[in-house]
């Protein structure tokens, strides 16, 4: 080998080894792991299983640059303080439900559901294609995060109730777990509110502490036993009629990730959105066949004088958020309404002429 030869080779080599020595951090940056955690109780159906199964696709589909570890209810912090984890830095990424944190911002509880509001197509629409994303977003930007949906679980039971409701007179007075805006309705409806996460409401209605309660629908409330304390189970909530759930992220962790780790997060909670979504459909109609024929349920609908006094109410919670003295809740209050005006069309003209045929005319 001539000294020419040896020291363009040499140079080669060590132009190689120093740009080896640049790309190791940006390697390591790339390899890191992140800790969710969740407002739902390990294993969960529907809605903890969901959040295991987004953590375990984005592990595997970034091949282990982002490993996702999923900290259950309790495990890691209390289930309600899973937002507050992600914004004080505990963890990077919380999987539950944007109206539990209302205390935060009114107007969180339109990413989740609204009384009387859009169903979880609507919804969709809204936040993907009408302008809800970027509110969602500013609102978040308060508190350094940044939020996702990520799950859906369709139109909710109305919930969970030890004494048949006969009218208004019989909600007055009865300690009910619900969250949301939907909380707000049955408190001016006379009942007395309060929120409890999912693994702490059969305890409390159990001890006589809850009267009534309501979670998600027959899926999750078979799980949760709810049968064995109160018999008489009420459909369809007229509060939550398309509930979904979100994935919040560390804003400024999130941001620093390489753009394709970025789209993956995202793209995987709008897939898992629609997982949950067919999980629900497939499996609440046989979760309540089993609590009707083994365990004795009764299948109610609320009385029409709690359906218009529940939607009187909800005009009245409605015209207060757009009338807010904040900006912000007026805003996403105002859009959702104006989007709202639009999407029902569709619902009523062709999705509900449509079922209303199917159920008169085509019964195999």
């Amino acid at each position: 080998m001539d000294r020419r030869s040896f020291i363009v080779k040499s140079g080669a080599l060590g132009v190689g080894a120093a740009a080896a020595t640049l790309a190791a951090p940006a390697i390591a940056k790339g390899n890191v792991t992140w800790r969710m955690v969740t407002t739902w109780p390990k294993n969960f159906p529907g809605l903890g299983v969901g959040a295991q199964r987004l953590a375990d696709r984005i592990t595997a589909a970034s091949g282990g640059r982002l490993t996702v570890q999923v900290y259950s209810a309790g495990e890691l912090v209390p289930p309600l303080q899973s937002l507050d984890a992600v914004i004080d830095g505990t963890a990077e990424m919380s999987h539950g439900a944007a109206y539990y944190w209302q205390n935060k911002s009114p107007a969180l509880s339109f990413f989740t559901g609204v009384p009387y509001g859009m169903t979880s197509r609507e919804l969709t629409a809204w936040v993907r294609y009408m302008g809800g994303q970027e509110i969602w977003d500013e609102i978040y930007d308060q508190f350094g995060v940044q939020g996702f949906l990520s799950g859906d679980t369709g139109t909710q039971a109305g919930g969970w109730f030890r004494n048949e409701l006969t009218g208004v007179d019989s909600v007055k007075g009865l300690r009910f777990r619900t969250p949301g805006l939907g909380g707000r309705v049955w408190e001016k409806l006379g009942a007395t509110v309060t929120n409890l996460a999912a693994g702490e409401i059969f305890q409390a209605l159990q001890s006589g502490t809850l009267d009534a309660a309501e979670f998600v629908g027959p899926y999750n409330d078979l799980a949760l036993g709810f049968y064995q304390v109160a018999k008489n189970y009420y459909f369809p909530s007229f509060v939550e009629p398309g509930l979904a759930t979100e994935l919040v992220v560390d804003k400024k962790k999130y941001q620093e990730l390489p753009a394709d780790l970025q789209a993956l997060i995202r793209d995987v909670a709008q897939a898992e959105y629609d997982q949950v979504a067919s999980d629900f459909y497939a499996n609440d109609p046989r979760a309540l066949k089993t609590l009707v024929n083994d365990h004795g349920v009764n299948v109610r609908q609320f009385p029409e004088e709690i359906l218009k006094a529940g939607a009187d109410a909800a005009k009245e919670v409605m015209t207060s958020l757009r009338d807010s003295g904040d900006a912000l809740v007026k805003k996403t209050a105002e859009s959702f309404v104006e989007s709202l005006n639009i999407v029902r069309t569709r619902s009523r003209d062709t999705d509900g002429a449509f079922v209303q045929a199917r159920e008169k005319y085509f019964d195999i």
